[in-house]
């Protein structure tokens, strides 16, 4: 159990540094702000803990994948491949600059991109043809795509789900970033989503509602994916908007931000403040 917790304290070690990163990036020129801080915690868990797949395994066929459709909440991706070596961390200050890739969505130049992404709702299929064919050269990969939930008003998902279904893919494990927001908007003000299990359910997938805040219960749902090989997986994650920095939780202005120098100073000790009250919080004690 000790060494269980130590596992964990590292991922809320990793989620801190990628949101200090989110924020950090989060001036001259913005970026996804809001957003990305929603998915960090489940982009840490799968590079941290999950995914077989390393600095020097990029372009092994043997390698999982994570296909990040919601691209532009790929500050949090960035910053997730410098915490865990993939890329240089000093890399992550040029973001929007002229002399490198790292800007608003993903770039395959930069290592451990998988595939570009920006125009929503394209990314399952890509997703799909990859599983679908380490299906058929009888491989163990794993496909992991991050869809936001404003996203899911997209056809073409559920054209992909449909059809997912139909092959069987149980390679593939799909996980809804659903902090009830689309841009600047409430999802369910705009196209209402709920009750997205049954929805799900219907068109055949296997689906788990988690935290997906909390690192116990990521874990737990992507290990019953992996012990249930029968049908696709869709994991709901539900999430803050903005999580880790209370005065931007929730709010529908703070989709992009571009924020100053002395904001960001103020929203660094605001996190720093939160994760260390978060840090006493029974959710974070060995189970």
């Amino acid at each position: 159990m000790m060494d269980k917790q130590l596992q964990y304290n590292q991922l809320i070690s990793s989620a801190l540094r990628v949101r200090e990163s989110i924020l950090l990036m989060s001036t001259n020129g913005g970026c996804f702000t809001g957003a990305s801080l929603s998915c960090a915690d489940i982009i840490v868990y799968l590079y941290g803990q999950y995914l077989r797949v390393s600095p020097d395994s990029t372009t092994n066929p043997n390698r999982d994948y994570l296909f990040l459709s919601k691209g532009h909440d790929v500050p949090a991706l960035y910053a997730t491949l410098a915490e865990f070596g993939f890329i240089d961390k000093q890399r992550l200050s040029n973001h929007l600059h002229i002399s490198d890739n790292i800007y608003w969505h993903p770039n395959t130049s930069i290592p451990g991109i998988e595939f570009h992404s920006g125009s929503l709702g394209h990314l399952l299929s890509v997703a799909m043809g990859v599983a679908y064919d380490c299906l058929q050269k009888k491989q163990d990969n794993k496909i992991v795509v991050i869809v936001g939930d404003g996203e899911l008003n997209e056809g073409s998902l559920w054209e992909g789900f449909l059809v997912a279904s139909a092959l069987k893919l149980h390679n593939i494990i799909v996980i809804v970033d659903r902090n009830k927001f689309q841009a600047n908007v409430k999802t369910e003000e705009l196209i209402p989503l709920e009750s997205l299990d049954n929805k799900f359910s219907a068109f055949g997938w296997n689906v788990q509602r988690i935290d997906g805040h909390d690192f116990y219960s990521i874990d737990k749902a992507m290990k019953f994916c992996d012990e249930h090989t029968n049908t696709p997986h869709i994991i709901i994650a539900d999430t803050v908007r903005g999580k880790g920095v209370p005065s931007i939780e929730e709010r529908a202005d703070r989709w992009f931000c571009n924020f100053t120098d002395e904001d960001i100073q103020k929203l660094l000790n605001e996190l720093h403040g939160t994760t260390a009250k978060e840090l006493d919080s029974p959710i974070f004690h060995v189970r």
